[in-house]
């Protein structure tokens, strides 16, 4: 595929698969992406490239543009950051090491979270979030979410995170990830280009935004995502000049995980702004 005007492109680089926390095999996924005229496409599962291969594979059969994704969880202050890495070799040893070690505390996590809710009357839940994911080093706050939803406990994954699972809720537990400056130079030494994914979502004061954006960029993260499926419209406006006052190059992604849970499909999303140079800008 190639395009002279690249904001012409519909891409989506940022979506999750069965490989961490979507309902999606990385197949089906291409094909979801694809059959809703996604023209670049990017698999992004948290903090797991174990999908990659099948994703890359079933894009190629589709004839759909493919590049690498993944999403890495951070531990900035108090705020849980994700930095989306994007086009990296996913041979890269220092790359996996590094996600190993991050999804490496999600297993004991998990059963604190299991024995927070056991204490509220809630039983089971560790074994049920299990059930979902199949792996105990992939278990995340949106399978426990699930495995409420089945059990009728709460409507829906939204409404089990506002009551369980945030910060002061009785499932929440506190978990130390990467470090923005490991996440960055993980994705930057395999070749790669660190995305800030969905600053819209985190909760820090103007300022703290400000500093945490000049230490991305000083460790080396070169873009954000300015359209993505949590940020609204005066969101996009925000973040657009944000991208602009900072020189940072503009990313576009679902965060696609469920059909019946994620906010936007994959391929919906309105385009980038002229005046931003996209992310994959030299990737065509």
């Amino acid at each position: 595929m190639h395009r002279s005007d690249p904001h012409a492109v519909n891409a989506d680089l940022h979506c999750h698969s069965t490989v961490s926390d979507g309902t999606l095999s990385p197949a089906d996924i291409a094909k979801r992406a694809f059959d809703n005229g996604v023209e670049l496409w990017a698999l992004t599962d948290h903090d797991e490239i174990g999908g990659q291969s099948e994703a890359a594979s079933a894009a190629k059969n589709l004839g759909l543009a493919y590049i690498t994704g993944v999403e890495i969880s951070v531990s900035w202050a108090t705020e849980t950051l994700h930095i989306v890495g994007l086009n990296f070799d996913p041979a890269d040893a220092a790359l996996e090491a590094g996600l190993h070690k991050t999804r490496s505390g999600r297993a004991r996590r998990a059963e604190q979270m299991g024995e927070h809710l056991k204490k509220v009357g809630i039983e089971g839940a560790f074994e049920g979030a299990l059930s979902y994911a199949g792996n105990p080093n992939l278990v995340s706050r949106t399978h426990f979410a699930r495995f409420l939803v089945e059990k009728g406990i709460c409507s829906d994954v939204h409404d089990v995170f506002s009551n369980y699972l945030v910060a002061g809720k009785p499932g929440y537990v506190e978990m130390q990830w990467a470090t923005l400056a490991e996440a960055i130079e993980w994705i930057s030494g395999a070749g790669g280009v660190a995305v800030l994914a969905h600053p819209g979502r985190y909760r820090l004061s103007a300022l703290e935004a400000d500093v945490m954006v000049e230490e991305f960029i000083k460790l080396g993260g070169r873009a954000v995502e300015v359209i993505t499926g949590s940020h609204s419209a005066s969101q996009y406006r925000k973040y657009t000049t944000l991208a602009q006052e900072f020189g940072l190059m503009a990313s576009r992604g679902s965060d696609f995980h469920s059909l019946g849970e994620s906010h936007t499909d994959l391929g919906a999303l309105p385009p980038l702004p002229d005046a931003l140079t996209p992310v994959w800008h030299n990737w065509l």
